[in-house]
């Protein structure tokens, strides 16, 4: 039988083998533990300390220090990055909207937070969830800069063979995926583009909310949209009845459609499931932006086919409005005729083989069309400019149009010119979008994108964008410049806007540039700006109803001072808003 001086002994020896190890002493335990020592064999010492350290590392209640950080050579997060992570892990418990403004790396908050939770074995089953353009990016992102195996959803089997799936959105809420999806258990769901969910009626809301999920992230740049009701929505998917019932909230937090009551209970209320980051915060950098409006004079030629559609999209505009017809693609053409004859040519085409076509409007149309084809390709005003420029630059640029047939031209151009040039637009698969990105950042000086085609692909590596046309939203401008001009892009960027003399793209980008600056607004800004227009139309529609009802240069020019100014007086509000602090982007 063993002494009290022999305990201690054992005791001291025990220490000094297991060091800082916590342990209680326990008799019984010790006599095993010996009978062990003598008959059986006994693991690696330097195995079970990583076992028990492995074991500390899930069973840690504290989130104050993020253990990936470790196991992240790839990237090195910003502090606000870090931050969030930090607040949704400790405070927000796993469940939170990221509202952060555009290009402040939510993608990044959010793989921080799936990592964290990965290697505390808190999560091991994940689903991601974004527009169909954004899958591969994801996957690419969590596989390169955060070690996670996440594979991109290609087929019906890939539900339930990989723990960490990305997927579209639109192809989850199908069957025979969305039964997939529903019969398992995910540890944690993050929707990209979350603002896709605002209404509670859709089957995106739907399917999210239906989803068996332990944690949800939401990313969006933009949780109000329109109305409170589109955030009130996000909130429930997180937090059923955080904010009461729908009339309970529009009774305590709820002025009008934008505007919140009650602000200090409300952003109180916020603050318990939205993070929301902002440029004007400081801590971030980003280089600055160089916009450059380059006038067009075009030939004779082109002149007399710009007037000649113009005055025959006006025509037929107000006849159909008045007829209640379909004036989208009287709108389609007269943007296309500012692009290209070239990207004009097919909608004639589907205009003149409509049924409810007259014969009369047929003539006007092949009229029309046999101008467009007599101007050579390699007589484009806009072409030849653009092969100039990109020659003088003599760095990596990225061409941005609206049309396919616009990019098939240029790609014609650009090759004539012996300049290595890459297409990409929206039809391209998703393996194909990868490999054009590469092919533009290991081999061609240039990428001739459509707007679908640059949706959601970051190129920070390139900073020289060239708009060969301007989309009638300007939202749709800054999402463009939005793909080079963002976190991580180490110099300065050079917007070139193309601008042709005496024809709506001038009055655009004079609106644009010059009237609302909207180049030196804070990304995010534009929107609000927008929506505070009070117009039950979209801008695109404002544009052409001025187009069409200006009688003279002198009364558009006229008309587009008083957008502009409608504009500019919407700007103020925000910005008044802003200071009182009744905004919900104060959050």
């Amino acid at each position: 039988m063993m002494t009290s001086s022999t305990n201690s002994m054992q005791s001291e020896r025990l220490t000094r083998l297991i060091g800082d190890i916590p342990w209680i002493w326990d008799e019984n335990l010790f006599h095993r533990f010996l009978e062990r020592a003598e008959t059986k064999t006994w693991d690696h010492w330097e195995l079970f300390k990583l076992a028990y350290e492995a074991e500390l590392t899930q069973v840690s209640p504290s989130f104050d220090e993020l253990l990936c950080l470790e196991h992240l050579p790839a990237i090195i997060p910003y502090p606000h990055q870090i931050a969030t992570a930090k607040q949704v892990l400790n405070e927000l418990h796993g469940r939170a909207i990221l509202a952060d403004e555009v290009g402040l790396g939510k993608t990044i908050e959010a793989g921080l937070i799936l990592k964290e939770y990965m290697i505390r074995g808190l999560v091991k089953k994940a689903l991601i969830l974004t527009p169909a353009s954004l899958v591969l990016q994801w996957t690419r992102e969590l596989n390169e800069k955060f070690n996670i195996r996440a594979f991109a959803q290609r087929n019906e089997w890939s539900w339930n063979t990989y723990d960490v799936v990305v997927a579209s959105i639109d192809t989850t809420k199908r069957e025979p995926h969305r039964k997939h999806v529903l019969e398992q258990n995910w540890d944690m769901l993050i929707v990209d583009e979350a603002h896709k969910l605002k209404n509670r009626k859709s089957k995106n809301w739907e399917i999210v909310n239906q989803i068996h999920k332990k944690y949800l992230l939401l990313l969006t740049a933009t949780p109000v949209q329109n109305d409170l009701k589109e955030l009130y929505n996000l909130i429930n998917l997180l937090k059923p009845g955080q904010l009461g019932s729908v009339q309970q909230f529009k009774s305590s937090f709820v002025e009008e459609k934008r505007k919140p009551k009650n602000s200090q209970a409300f952003k109180q209320a916020l603050s318990e499931v939205m993070i929301r980051n902002k440029r004007s915060e400081g801590g971030v950098f980003f280089t600055k932006r160089h916009v450059q409006a380059i006038p067009l004079e075009l030939s004779e030629q082109e002149r007399q086919l710009y007037e000649k559609v113009s005055r025959f999209v006006k025509e037929e505009y107000v006849k159909r409005r008045t007829a209640r017809g379909n004036v989208l693609p009287l709108i389609t053409l007269q943007r296309e005729i500012c692009s290209s004859p070239y990207a004009a040519l097919n909608t004639l085409e589907k205009m003149y083989k409509d049924e409810l076509t007259t014969i009369e409007l047929k003539r006007e149309i092949e009229e029309l069309y046999s101008l467009c084809e007599s101007i050579p390709l390699d007589q484009y005003t806009k072409g030849q400019y653009a092969v100039e420029l990109v020659k003088k630059l003599g760095d990596k640029v990225i061409i941005f149009t609206e049309y396919r047939a616009t990019q098939d031209y240029l790609m014609y151009m650009l090759d004539q010119s012996g300049i290595g040039a890459t297409p990409f637009r929206g039809g391209f698969k998703r393996g194909k979008k990868d490999w054009m990105k590469d092919l533009f950042q290991k081999r061609t000086q240039v990428l001739v994108a459509t707007e679908a085609g640059g949706e959601g692909i970051n190129l920070q590596f390139c900073n020289q964008i060239i708009n060969f046309d301007l989309p009638w939203n300007p939202m749709r401008v800054e999402q463009r410049i939005g793909r080079v001009h963002r976190l991580g892009q180490t110099r300065d960027v050079f917007v070139y806007n193309f601008a042709t003399k005496g024809t709506i793209e001038e009055y655009i980008v004079d609106l644009l540039q010059e009237k609302i600056r909207m180049f030196e607004l804070v990304i995010g800004e534009l929107d609000m700006i927008i929506g505070k227009t009070k117009t039950a139309k979209t801008l695109e529609m404002d544009i052409m109803d001025l187009l069409v009802n200006a009688r003279s240069s002198d009364e558009l020019q006229s008309k587009f001072d008083s957008l502009g100014q409608t504009l500019l007086a919407a700007h103020q509000r925000l910005i008044h808003e802003k200071i009182q602090g009744e905004d919900i982007s104060i959050t």
